[in-house]
């Protein structure tokens, strides 16, 4: 795999965040008058427009499409992800956003068109009942909301004619071209993550689970490894073909009952697959930078090249940098920040 690209340098990402344009582009959801932003939403500097290079093609084939949930407690940290993917993309009019909300609120769509005016996006509701009745309480609460499970319905929701997505959560920067991790082959497998092999794998299972002479031969013949889900290459045509949206909701079942795991929406995912995906490579989901998910502690950066910063875990980038008491690797995240009242990029 190439080369990731450096992490663009403040002076450039500041001339750039200040860089506005009246271009327009269609958008997937159509928001008729576009109001001002309510007090509740935060309001963003425009983004400049992106244009594809002179190499890239404009066939279906050539669209990379890109799913993201939508929350109003989370838009800062949508609006910085969508920021540095374009910033970063050879090809970024090839790219459509797929947002995936629970609650309608006119004024985040109405937010995200005036910041990114010539953004290829679509909106799709997700029914939360869905998952209410499926849901155990974890050891954090922002774990337990049902959007956070919405990943587990992508491809019950997103179009039939898209075969292939890359799913990413709403706390992270790109810091390469996301081309490269959609070229990823998946090699017949129906999704690709990192996997941190190192991790103890166990843990994220109860005594109960272990204990238990069927469940603890769940994974007898794979080799299971930790895998984050905020960063996922998936096939969803295989994902309908196998019928796995319905073999998570086994497992959740089983944990309302039985309290097999600790976290929300990642232990299922791993019951499933872990051991059975196709392993991508760890520059593409630098993850933890959040710290852990009861105190959210500081973290550094693992050693290695980065293609992708992941503040997962407790802490979020944005409330800690106003707080003052940001981490150092927060710093990293300040200069894609669109919020209008934010003056990271200039300290």
């Amino acid at each position: 795999m190439a080369s990731s690209s450096p992490i663009p340098s403040l002076g450039l990402l500041s001339l750039l965040l200040f860089t506005t344009t009246s271009a327009t582009a269609a958008s997937g959801f159509h928001l008729g008058i576009i109001r001002r932003p309510s007090p509740d939403v935060p309001v963003f500097r425009e983004a400049p427009a992106f244009r594809n290079g002179d190499l890239c093609g404009s066939q279906v084939t050539d669209r990379i499409h890109v799913v993201m949930t939508l929350d109003a407690n989370y838009l800062r940290g949508t609006m910085a992800a969508v920021f540095s993917i374009l910033l970063h993309s050879t090809c970024p009019e090839n790219v459509d956003f797929h947002f995936l909300w629970s609650r309608y609120d006119p004024q985040v769509f109405a937010s995200i068109k005036s910041t990114f005016p010539y953004l290829n996006f679509k909106v799709y509701r997700f029914d939360s009942k869905r998952v209410r009745g499926k849901i155990a309480k974890s050891i954090r609460k922002a774990l337990d909301q049902p959007l956070n499970y919405a990943r587990i319905y992508l491809a019950d929701i997103i179009p039939s004619d898209v075969k292939r997505i890359i799913y990413l959560d709403s706390d992270l920067v790109m810091v390469d071209d996301i081309a490269k991790l959609w070229e990823v082959d998946l090699e017949g497998k129906v999704l690709g993550a990192p996997e941190y092999c190192h991790a103890n794998f166990t843990k994220y299972f109860t005594p109960m689970f272990w204990s238990d002479p069927t469940f603890a031969h769940t994974f007898d013949g794979r080799q299971p490894c930790y895998f984050n889900t905020g960063v996922m290459v998936v096939d969803v045509d295989k994902w309908r073909q196998g019928g796995y949206t319905q073999k998570v909701e086994e497992w959740m079942g089983v944990q309302k009952q039985k309290r097999i795991y600790h976290l929300g929406s990642l232990p299922p995912f791993m019951l499933v697959l872990a051991g059975n995906i196709k392993r991508v490579d760890h520059r593409w989901n630098q993850h933890g930078l959040g710290g852990d998910n009861i105190e959210g502690k500081c973290r550094n950066l693992h050693p290695g090249p980065i293609s992708l910063l992941h503040w997962s875990g407790k802490g979020k980038p944005w409330l800690r940098l106003d707080s003052r008491k940001p981490c150092n690797v927060d710093h990293l995240w300040a200069p894609y920040d669109l919020y209008r009242s934010s003056m990271h990029i200039l300290e």
